[in-house]
């Protein structure tokens, strides 16, 4: 504890011989520059604050052979809960599969049905529909309605 003690205190010694160089080349400097270092100075210390993030000591973690890290928890309850969750996605998406399949069946089913009963209720067979010349007729029929 005395060696971290000592060293911390040659840190301070240190920044502390630092910080009166620079404010000894500070007098010699103009008000604007100083003015903008102290606005700088400001910003980084701002800066700095706000990305800190607070270190917890982690009990009961084991380092795994791969280089993760992993925690233990008091009971197996937690890696049954964990598994069932990790699978709530996969059943989300075959189910939103399996409906967006049987929605398209539906809607193709509707969309057949629709062209059947007008080809059904036409007065025409359907085989004038095959006809070429039949097809230039309609657009023919078509273009002079216009």
């Amino acid at each position: 504890m005395n060696s971290k003690s000592r060293h911390f205190s040659q840190d301070q010694l240190l920044g502390k011989r630092i910080a009166s160089f620079l404010d000894q080349g500070n007098q010699q400097l103009s008000y604007e520059i100083t003015e903008r270092l102290r606005a700088s100075r400001t910003r980084a210390i701002a800066s700095r604050r706000s990305t800190q993030f607070e270190l917890k000591h982690a009990d009961d973690a084991q380092i795994q052979p791969n280089g993760s890290l992993r925690m233990l928890f008091p009971s197996k309850a937690r890696d049954i809960y964990s598994l069932i969750v990790s699978f709530i996605p996969l059943i989300c998406l075959a189910a939103g599969l399996m409906l967006l399949y049987e929605f398209h069946n539906d809607q193709t089913a509707l969309e057949l049905a629709e062209i059947d009963s007008a080809l059904l209720a036409d007065d025409l067979p359907p085989q004038a529909y095959t006809d070429p010349a039949f097809v230039d007729f309609l657009k023919n029929k078509t273009l002079q309605k216009d």
